[in-house]
Parts: C-alpha cells; sequence; structure tokens
C-alpha cells in the first residue's frame, strides 16, 4: 500500500471512529433520558436531583452599561420577566449538607423562555463528562444521608469538587454564589466566536454562609444533619418567603467571556478548572429581583431547560461521552424527563408540599407522601 493510500485509509478510520463515537453519545444520552422518563418522572412525579425547592417570580434587567461583548439578547436596559427556583439536592431537608442551586427563566412561564439558565453552589463540579456523571450516579449507594463514598475514593477529583460545593445550614438561599460551570456558546454582534460562562451572588454582595472547611473524605460523604439540629425540614424555604416579602431577594448575574481560537486547549471546556479571572474578567449581565413566591402547584411546575437558548448562546457542540461539552449535551436530552414529570401530575396529580419536621435525612419522596408507585399506577 502506498503513501498516498495509508493517508486516505487512516483519514476514513478517523472519520469512522468519530461518527460512532458522536453516535454512541446520542445513543448515551438518549438511554439515560430514558431511564429517568420510567424511574423517576412519569410514575414517581421526581426531578432527577431537585426535588426540594422554592420558586418566585419577579423581573431581570440587563445593566445599562454592560462591559461584555454586545450581544443581541442581552440588550443594554432590556427587562425581562423572571422566574428562578432555589432547591437543594438531593435530599427534602433544608439542614442537611447539601449542594444548593439556582435556576433562572427569562420568562413568567413555568416551561417556555428565551434563556434559561441552571446553576450551582461551588466553582468547580463533582463530574466533568457524561460518562464520567454516569459514574457518579453509578456509584451514589445511599443509605440513611450518607452517600457517594466509593465515587470519592475512586475519583478524587469529585471528592474536591463536593468539598467546595456542599453548604451545611446556610443563613439564606439568596447569599450563596452559583455557577454555571461547563461553558456556552457566545456568538455577539461582532461576529466574533467566543464562549462564555454564568455565576449569580447576591446584589448587595454580602458574605456567602454555610461554607463548610476542613471536611474530612468521610464527612463529605455523610450528609445527614447535625446532632440535636433545632432547625426544621423546610427552614431556608421560609426563610426564603421572608426574603421577598421584605423586597430583599435581589441578585446580580454576571458573565465571563472566552474568544475561540483554533487551537484552544480542550482544559477550558472542563468544569474542574475555572477560567482565570485576570484574564476572563467576570462582567455584570443582568440585576433580578423577586417579587413575589409561587404557590406550591406553580413551583412544581417550573422546570428548566438548556433548550431554552438562543442558537447564539447554546451549548457547545461535543464528540463523545467523554468531551466536557458532553455534561450540557446530556443535560440538554434530558428534556423528555421534564416534558414526562409535567405529564405526569395531570395522570397523578400533584406531590405533596414537604411536611417540616417528618423523615429526616431523607430524599425518599414516595415515603413523604405515605404513598407507593403501585398505587398510583392503580388509580
Amino acid at each position: 500500500m502506498g503513501a498516498n493510500e495509508k493517508i486516505i485509509t487512516r483519514s476514513s478510520g478517523n472519520i469512522l471512529k468519530n461518527a460512532w463515537n458522536k453516535l454512541y453519545l446520542w445513543l448515551f444520552c438518549q438511554f439515560f433520558s430514558w431511564i429517568i422518563v420510567l424511574t423517576l418522572s412519569l410514575f414517581y412525579r421526581k426531578r432527577m436531583s431537585h426535588d426540594n425547592g422554592i420558586a418566585g417570580m419577579g423581573k431581570l434587567s440587563i445593566v445599562p452599561n454592560p462591559k461584555f461583548p454586545a450581544h443581541e439578547f442581552f440588550e443594554p436596559g432590556r427587562v425581562y420577566s423572571a422566574r428562578i427556583r432555589h432547591a437543594s439536592a438531593t435530599f427534602l431537608d433544608d439542614a442537611m449538607n447539601c449542594i444548593r442551586s439556582m435556576s433562572v427563566k427569562f420568562s413568567d412561564q413555568h416551561f417556555k423562555s428565551p434563556f434559561d439558565i441552571e446553576m450551582n453552589t461551588g466553582e468547580t463540579s463533582l463530574f466533568w463528562s457524561a460518562y464520567s456523571f454516569f459514574q457518579f450516579a453509578k456509584l451514589r449507594k445511599e443509605k440513611h444521608g450518607v452517600e457517594y463514598i466509593e465515587y470519592y475514593k475512586k475519583y478524587p477529583e469529585g471528592l474536591k469538587g463536593a468539598q467546595l460545593a456542599l453548604r451545611r445550614n446556610p443563613s439564606s438561599f439568596q447569599n450563596l454564589r452559583y455557577y454555571c460551570k461547563t461553558p456556552f456558546k457566545f456568538m455577539g454582534k461582532d461576529q466574533v466566536k467566543r464562549y462564555a460562562k454564568y455565576r449569580m451572588r447576591p446584589l448587595g454582595n454580602e458574605p456567602e454562609t454555610g461554607i463548610e472547611l476542613g471536611m474530612s473524605n468521610v464527612d463529605t460523604g455523610n450528609q445527614r444533619i447535625l446532632p440535636f439540629e433545632t432547625r426544621g425540614r423546610n427552614y431556608l424555604k421560609y426563610e426564603y418567603e421572608e426574603k421577598v416579602k421584605s423586597g430583599d431577594a435581589k441578585y446580580m448575574m454576571q458573565i465571563q467571556t472566552r474568544i475561540a481560537q483554533d487551537d484552544d486547549d480542550p482544559e477550558i471546556f472542563n468544569n474542574m478548572v475555572p477560567w482565570d479571572e485576570i484574564a476572563h474578567p467576570w462582567h455584570d449581565l443582568a440585576e433580578i429581583e423577586i417579587s413575589e413566591i409561587l404557590d406550591w402547584k406553580e413551583s412544581t411546575k417550573t422546570s428548566f431547560s438548556l433548550n431554552n437558548m438562543p442558537k447564539t448562546l447554546g451549548i457547545i457542540p461535543a464528540k463523545s461521552i467523554y468531551d466536557y461539552n458532553s455534561l450540557n449535551y446530556m443535560r440538554s436530552h434530558s428534556e423528555k424527563a421534564k416534558v414526562a414529570r409535567l405529564m405526569s401530575y395531570k395522570i397523578f396529580g400533584y406531590p405533596k408540599p414537604i411536611p417540616n419536621n417528618e423523615d429526616r435525612n431523607s430524599g425518599d419522596w414516595a415515603k413523604i407522601q405515605g404513598e407507593k408507585v403501585s398505587k398510583l399506577v392503580r388509580s
């Protein structure tokens, strides 16, 4: 075989390999999302991990003098209706040592929106690709509020991410810092290809609470409430209701951008590696003010999707299950699980609110409601 034939053969082999990797990623995400539909969404009426939450509505105003690259969606001074949802993952007890989240919707509808973003506490994550997330889910092995012990032993990067992200007994959802760690596309008015990350802080920039320092490896996996805990299961949600009533539920959404290069290091997409803030500073993007708490039913219906984005701000294509961008690709394919959950409410009714002081250290939604899936199906 001549040199040219070898090059052609090698090139054809690479094309087939790349095509297979993309197909396998699609199949992997389809399989995983359907598993969620059948095991959590449709019958149990559960979210994948953030059932314990509270939602509110208000307005979102793009800053009048932005310092980030101009973008037609983020026009200076533009005002959007907004919904946000705070939650604790994965348990139903606010007093446990949990990751806390904030999701934002640039609309006042329970699903439809021109832009959604989902963020968690901690500047880095616990997993970094679709494959590592599968390992994370497989090795959870939760028992009475203790989980991920095997995962943390096998993946020390995940352990470090958990230690940075867990928050025990914060004084409020509102004073935490939330990060969207995997970057998105950003194609602005100048048509320069960029990437963007987002984060949220309190408008007044008050100190963050709930940070645990010096957690041992064992402490990280033990998320149970502290002995003699006096806070109720819903203390954060009750506090947030009062925060909204007092007019103090205000935030500043920020953006970090960087210009794309042909020879970009793949590590810039790794959500375990924060971008250099000197080279890529955070800029104010939008002020959010929440003025009303949604009732339990409307809060339960409120859902977010990474498919709710303009194409110029959407997810970055992924090449395989090991690609760092496969995380957002997988999240975008989980929309069918959210649709199935909304459908389940129509079939089986809405889940009951979380009681305040029952079944502590729990994430068992069926137990909280005193119902079994079999009863729901028979009904």
